[in-house]
């Protein structure tokens, strides 16, 4: 694996010649500092949620389903990130005995966290709230996914700074030159970029194209998967500190596992996103916002009220007034697929 001086200059010599960028790590030199990863990390936690509130009304969701849901998510998303990497890189964490020493796999300070990890314990933690809430878990899953794409996007440009998730060697005109020792240097694949171009294309896809056309809760977070799978698998390829599943290998080569795992979001994304559309076939009517708009219609009807209201702006999931089915606006949740089962 090779690894860039956090000191020496970074820069783009294909593109702007001998215009050099060094950032410092820390951007305040306070205590142990206060780093430019952090406070990138968190920018991007803070416009992803801010998204994801905008964008509540219209899958049948309110702010406070999101507030409520981060205050569980962000702390059971930091500790999934970095148990996740430790469980693949163990034998960092062991002492001269080699018993675990968890003084440093608790140093989560000093790094070390993987997005798959943030990204299974966020479907956990939206598992266990919808079933609390009674809210369906695509409809909150296809919410939240907006808001991570956004998060990676943002998020990615923290590894720019710490000159860190890069590829291997190239000689490409946006190749990126970074400093292993005071006198040599290496021109690499800047994957970071590359996986923030790629999410950036795929929340535009989302935005819109697959959310104004979605026909069942959950589709958005399937596409997500198959997007950000089929981009993980390639960017991964390129990168020269990946995970590798223990020691096994495939083919006579190390199985990364973090394209292992892309590779089998696709599959099984692209299997969902196959039985949901061709098979089962489902209407737009079904979709949580569209029941809370029909029931909202309903009880005007009933009691003899009439207003104008917003198609994005349903009514609140904790209605109780029964929908055609028997169940309430809240709990209405789809026979399998991606609105039951998905974790």
């Amino acid at each position: 694996m090779i690894t860039a001086l956090k000191t020496m200059p970074i820069s783009f010599p294909g593109l702007f010649g001998d215009w050099e960028f060094n950032p410092d790590p820390v951007a305040i030199h306070i205590g142990h500092g206060v780093y430019w990863y952090g406070i990138i990390l968190a920018l991007a936690f803070l416009a992803g949620l801010l998204l994801c509130m905008k964008q509540a009304p219209r899958y049948g969701l309110t702010d406070d389903n999101v507030l409520d849901l981060v205050l569980w998510a962000v702390p059971c998303c930091i500790l999934g990130s970095r148990i996740y990497y430790v469980i693949f890189y163990l034998d960092l964490y062991r002492d001269a005995s080699g018993a675990l020493d968890w003084s440093r796999i608790a140093a989560i300070w000093d790094g070390g966290i993987a997005i798959y990890g943030t990204i299974i314990a966020g479907a956990l933690v939206v598992f266990f709230y919808t079933r609390h809430k009674k809210i369906r878990f695509g409809a909150l899953s296809d919410l939240a996914v907006m808001g991570l794409l956004l998060g990676q996007i943002i998020g990615r440009w923290a590894n720019f700074i710490n000159r860190e998730a890069f590829g291997g060697l190239t000689d490409l005109p946006w190749r990126m030159r970074l400093w292993v020792s005071a006198s040599q240097y290496v021109e690499v694949h800047p994957t970071f970029l590359y996986e923030s171009l790629w999410n950036l294309l795929g929340l535009g896809l989302i935005l819109f194209v697959v959310s104004k056309g979605r026909r069942f809760d959950g589709e958005n977070t399937w596409f997500y998967f198959l997007w950000y799978g089929l981009g993980r698998t390639w960017i991964e390829g390129l990168r020269t500190d990946s995970l590798y599943l223990f020691d096994w290998t495939f083919l006579g080569s190390p199985i990364r596992v973090s394209q292992a795992l892309s590779a089998a979001l696709v599959l099984f994304s692209a299997c969902m996103l196959f039985y949901q559309l061709r098979i089962r076939k489902p209407s737009a009517e079904n979709l949580l916002v569209n029941l809370l708009t029909a029931e909202q219609a309903a009880q005007e009807t009933d009691t003899g009220e009439t207003r104008e209201t917003d198609p994005a702006e349903p009514v609140s999931p904790d209605s109780p007034a029964p929908l055609p089915n028997g169940e309430t606006g809240a709990q209405a949740i789809d026979e399998g697929g991606a609105d039951g089962s998905q974790t």
